[in-house]
């Protein structure tokens, strides 16, 4: 960097000071914390987010949001180029700017990483980036500090998208990148059109009831409900009721929200006994985590859950339908051995129950450690890698070789059988590589591939609950003195140190029916979180409660005696 360039930033940061005793981290979900204190630390990431497109010589994305936290949250995380999260490379050098403690510290870390990365200031590109912000009161004080921060590199544009959900500015980015159109209403024509399109795919034998067509939808009065109600005027066809939109005056993911259900599996404010019977489904605060529920009859504030590990069956299902669709008899075309791989990916945390489902099914499984980012790679590997967490965040990828492949297929099959079932059958494979956001896990498109796939297959919520039923969980948290002390592997399954406690672990777990349990550190505290399963409630507490005890004893304060 030259001496302008690096007095600029020290000038512009000078206005944004690192609070006292402030230290962030970098996470699968950014910078969070109370937005009181977030000022220096977005602007910080306003020049991270130049920096990483003028290293990419692609446009990124800035999206300031704290998702499923409380109001009073925020936080910012980057979009790469390809629509997804910021980099693993990347992070330390984004946890050590945010918390540099003088202007003059952080110039030269800047200095120090540009001269690394080989990042060139040379003026024959400039580094593009799109800011978006979720509805929350702090969002357009914060938005302003990562404008500053982008303007602080020499001819940076900052491109202010307005009030977004997150994945729609993940979505953005990516379509840019890939030189498509990528305004707003650029995503809601893809999402309804391709929606529309699946739904002309359904067999005509094909009804539901009257009481399945409808849903309704907590919005977490958060931005996914104002989107939504955008949408339902785009696809007039669906009978959907948007309640907690953030207009009825409630708080902010406070009592409602995909989080809330997956977590309490209570019914959110705003539900009540009229609506047993009918399908129901929760966005959390920034729209891209989704789950679905019903409420029960017997008592109207419990629920039946409807999970990510059940979304994640519903479409994997329907996927594998149309895959074997494709490789029917009497297929004569000359790339009849192409044989998609369809993978699955879990992470340990996925209840047994819906991986016993899969492996049914004759799907391949594979485990990641916990975090979007691991399971996001992963799938990536595949024709069409399908990943889904139990809170609901989650999506499909597809290969661009397979899509490649599909299309050249339906050119095909348009010319031999047209109108046959196997070209319906690839035709739903491209509509849902349409429909479903690539990028990220996005609550509207997957909504809206739900909806799609229980019209094809005539379900109602409870026939696709009823796909298998989940084994009784528990988690737990024990607080140590040092939780780097416990080292995984096996996606973080099993432990290999301290020894001696996954023997000890192991010996539990053998005294239960379809026992199961692990422990890992978490990522934020100095805690080591315990998740323990088995054929009954009883079983998975106790098993929990042993597990915990057998880690109080080896890394905490023996407070189990």
């Amino acid at each position: 960097m030259d001496d302008n360039q690096k007095s600029l930033i020290l000038k512009s940061s000078s206005q944004y000071p690192l609070p006292q005793g402030v230290k962030l981290s970098y996470g699968t979900a950014g910078f969070r914390a109370d937005a009181s204190i977030l000022e220096s630390t977005v602007f910080r990431v306003g020049i991270l987010a130049a920096l990483r497109s003028l290293k990419t010589q692609s446009l990124t994305g800035l999206m300031i949001t704290a998702s499923h936290n409380k109001v009073t949250d925020n936080g910012v995380k980057i979009a790469d180029p390809s629509g997804g999260m910021l980099t693993q490379e990347w992070e330390p050098f984004a946890d050590a700017i945010a918390n540099s403690p003088t202007p003059q510290h952080f110039v030269q870390l800047i200095d120090e990483f540009v001269k690394k990365e080989n990042i060139r200031f040379d003026g024959v590109r400039s580094a593009k980036i799109l800011l978006g912000r979720d509805t929350r009161p702090s969002g357009e004080s914060l938005l302003e500090a990562a404008k500053q921060g982008v303007y602080s590199i020499v001819g940076a544009t900052a491109i202010d998208m307005g009030i977004l959900t997150t994945p729609q500015l993940h979505w953005m980015v990516r379509a840019r990148n890939k030189d498509m159109k990528a305004t707003e209403l650029d995503y809601f024509e893809q999402l309804s059109s391709s929606f529309r399109f699946l739904i002309d795919l359904t067999p005509n034998q094909i009804k539901m009831s009257k009481t399945d067509d409808k849903l309704i939808v907590d919005g977490a009065n958060g931005v996914g409900g104002e989107k939504l109600e955008v949408l339902k005027k785009m696809l007039n066809s669906m009978d959907i009721e948007i309640r907690n939109s953030g207009k009825e005056g409630g708080v902010l993911n406070e009592g409602v929200g995909a989080d809330y259900v997956q977590k309490e599996k209570v019914v959110p404010q705003g539900f009540q006994l009229k609506d047993v019977g009918i399908r129901c489904a929760s966005l959390d605060g920034d729209a891209d985590r989704l789950v679905y529920f019903s409420v029960q009859s017997n008592n109207t504030s419990k629920i039946d859950l409807v999970d990510g590990d059940k979304i994640l069956s519903l479409f994997a299902l329907f996927i594998k339908e149309q895959l074997s669709i494709l490789k029917m008899e009497g297929d004569d075309h000359v790339d009849e051995n192409y044989e998609a791989r369809l993978g699955v990916v879990q992470t340990a945390y996925a209840n047994g129950a819906s991986t016993d489902y899969f492996r049914q099914l004759g799907l391949e499984v594979v485990f990641t450690p916990t975090g979007v980012k691991y399971l996001h790679e992963k799938a990536a590997e595949y024709d069409i890698g399908i990943y889904f967490e139990a809170n609901g965040h989650g999506t499909i990828l597809f290969s661009e070789s397979f899509l490649t492949w599909l299309n050249a297929r339906n050119n095909e099959l348009s010319s031999k059988s047209k109108g046959s079932e196997q070209q319906k059958a690839v035709l739903r494979l491209l509509a849902v590589s349409n429909l479903i956001n690539q990028a990220v896990g996005d609550a509207l498109s997957g909504l809206l591939l739900v909806e799609a796939i229980l019209q094809y297959k005539g379900w109602s919520i409870h026939n696709w609950s009823e796909l298998y039923h989940d084994l009784p969980s528990r988690q737990l948290k024990v607080k140590v003195v040092d939780r780097t002390a416990v080292v995984t592997a096996n996606a973080e399954t099993v432990v290999v140190r301290p020894p001696l406690i996954q023997e000890a672990i192991n010996v539990e777990v053998a005294k239960y029916p379809q026992g199961r349990s692990f422990i890992r550190p978490s990522g934020t505290e100095d805690v080591i979180r315990v998740y323990a399963e088995a054929s009954i409630q009883e079983a998975a507490d106790s098993l929990a409660n042993s597990v915990a005890k057998l880690a109080d004893q080896f890394l905490g304060f023996g407070n189990s005696g």
